[in-house]
């Protein structure tokens, strides 16, 4: 099982986003955790290592699986830990080597192509400051096959 991090940077009514060449979606900064991190000292270096930017005391929203199927096998299993932080230092990178990083306003994001579950992440976070535990299940394709969602919290 793969383990990811990534942070929901916010300024200014925008969230910084990563557009992927891929698909041309937009995703939310992040990436894979090394052997011997916490979540947090992996998103902090993660979202380092694609903008230059240093997150300031970041929060955990979210924990999710995403279970990726061939027919009605599981092909692919991974863990996404998702943080939100609204203070940072640095300054932008003008290169990323996984994409486009680009502020969108808050009121844009459900409009972005974007994987589905994302949008439901984004959905949660700009609604509710509770934790968000889901899981997402997914095409190859990455179409959306079904969601659980459990909020903790009003």
């Amino acid at each position: 099982m793969q383990r990811v991090t990534n942070c929901i940077l916010i300024n200014d009514n925008r969230v910084l986003l990563l557009k992927k060449p891929r698909r041309g979606w937009y995703a939310i900064p992040g990436g894979k955790m090394e052997e011997g991190e916490t979540v947090k000292e992996s998103v902090i270096r993660e979202y380092r290592e694609e903008t230059a930017l240093d997150l300031l005391d970041p929060k955990m929203i979210g924990t999710f699986t995403f279970n990726v199927f061939r027919e009605k096998k599981i092909v692919q299993e991974w863990m996404m830990f998702t943080f939100i932080c609204r203070t940072y230092e640095g300054e932008l990178t003008k290169h990323c080597e996984e994409g486009d990083l680009e502020w969108v306003a808050l009121d844009q994001i459900q409009t972005l192509p974007m994987a589905e579950g994302d949008h439901k992440i984004f959905e949660h976070m700009l609604s509710s400051e509770s934790m968000l535990f889901a899981l997402f299940a997914y095409t190859e394709d990455y179409e959306l096959l079904d969601i659980r969602q459990d909020p903790s919290g009003p």
